[in-house]
């Protein structure tokens, strides 16, 4: 499991105010009956949903139900969280958990009347035996004032739900450091051809500014990395930096041993002297496009020259200059059999009657594709696990961020900064 440099032991709040659910943060405990079968994606993410361990009290689904419902949204609570299932009238269907605010699930309406899962969501096993829910649309920021100490907004609560099954279908989650300086709203919205994730941070201070660090962090479903594709980045400049190991991001474990062999700093340790030193700055750029290493840091920096760029190599970097908006591409099979792993051989006989192996090869033909968007920030992060695992298994994604981890946000006293992620479907 990757380790989280975001999350933090215990938080306290104030009281809660009417009309505010606020919960705590928790952890998974380990259930017998739970398989980590990535077959069984749905049931895997609510058991472990139900062997949470929270100390706190049960939320209250019966409230929930009778303050906000009748939106296409309903709450199911499983052990002592909370699932809210938005689902409008064309079949999109989108799953969050409270307290968390982690986004399970985006099933998108296709043009051939079904739905499609966009989102990957790994539930596997931590060090401690506890049961770990990754991926999905998850928040990672770590906020801080003048006086320099940090605050992480990790736990949600309901504020209010919007909008109706036919059009769209609105939630608002609220936060709030302890200290009544800064509140942060996360609202998601599903329409029928889009999931959005957007953060509107308010900085209550009247004389200082507020710093702000992080990613909003999205886990594509694809088949394999190897059939995929990031279209419309040609020109982007970007920096290559280590995964960020933030709670709901997946990281192969192996990833550290297969980077390339020039470094042995850890890349865990990377990212935690980047994280609180500040990562490199875009002054180091190279200029004309060419690929360089920025003196002391050993990151390459460099610009994109292929507009059609295949995500079947390892990957972990951050786009600078990247279109407000560009294409995922995902070209899968069109067999009715199982596709075969890269490293798959069947025997074809030859005309001398020796058997040869011969390399399976993935056939191309039917496309999914996901317009991924973004607002208020400045960056793009993008990391691809390779192509050396499993077609449709538990690496078969690739992990977009609206970032700022080279540069800080900053927030000015009495301002407010929206930003966010959008998740277009162009497959209707």
């Amino acid at each position: 499991m990757a380790c989280s440099f975001f999350s933090i032991p215990s938080l306290s709040f104030r009281r809660p105010a009417k009309n505010f659910l606020y919960f705590q943060s928790y952890s998974f405990n380990p259930s017998p009956r739970l398989q980590f079968d990535s077959r069984s994606r749905d049931f895997r993410i609510a058991a472990a949903a139900e062997a949470s361990v929270f100390p706190y009290p049960q939320i209250n689904v019966d409230y929930l139900e009778k303050e906000f419902s009748g939106h296409g949204v309903n709450f199911s609570g499983i052990g002592n969280s909370c699932v809210v299932k938005m689902e409008l009238e064309n079949g999109s269907v989108a799953t969050l958990i409270l307290p968390s605010g982690l986004i399970t699930s985006y099933k998108a309406r296709m043009w051939h009347g079904g739905t499609v899962e966009t989102l990957h969501t790994l539930v596997s096993e931590g060090e401690d035996g506890a049961s770990i829910i990754q991926g999905g649309v998850s928040l990672a920021f770590k906020c801080t004032t003048a006086d320099e100490v940090p605050w992480f907004p990790t736990s949600w609560a309901l504020h209010s739900v919007r909008g109706c099954p036919k059009n769209h279908i609105e939630i608002e989650l609220i936060n709030a450091d302890s200290q009544d300086m800064i509140q942060i709203k996360y609202i998601v919205t599903l329409q029928p051809d889009l999931l959005s994730s957007k953060l509107v941070i308010e900085n209550l201070q009247t004389s200082s500014s507020l710093r702000l660090i992080g990613s909003v962090m999205s886990h594509l479903r694809v088949s394999t990395p190897d059939a995929t594709y990031a279209v419309g980045l040609e020109g982007s400049d970007f920096f290559t930096q280590p995964p960020l190991p933030a709670e709901f991001v997946i990281i192969p474990p192996d990833f550290e041993e297969r980077r390339s062999p020039g470094s042995r700093k850890s890349w865990a340790q990377t990212m935690v002297n980047s994280l609180f030193s500040g990562w490199v700055s875009k002054n180091g750029i190279a200029a004309g496009g060419t690929e360089s290493s920025k003196k002391g840091s050993g990151e390459m920096v460099g610009e994109e020259t292929d507009n059609y760029k295949q995500l079947s190599h390892r990957l972990s970097r951050i786009y600078t200059s990247a279109p407000r908006s560009f294409t995922v591409l995902d070209r899968v099979s069109t067999s009715s059999e199982p596709l075969p792993t890269p490293h798959t051989f069947t025997h074809k006989e030859t005309k001398s009657g020796k058997s040869m192996p011969v390399r399976l090869q993935m056939k191309s033909g039917r496309r999914n594709s996901i317009v991924v968007g973004r607002e208020g920030f400045d960056e793009l992060y993008m990391f691809s696990p390779g192509a050396e695992y499993e077609f449709y298994g538990k690496y078969s994604y690739v992990c977009i961020g609206q970032s700022a981890m080279l540069e800080p946000i900053v927030v000015g006293p009495r301002e407010v900064w929206k930003g966010g992620l959008r998740l277009h479907n162009p497959n209707l």
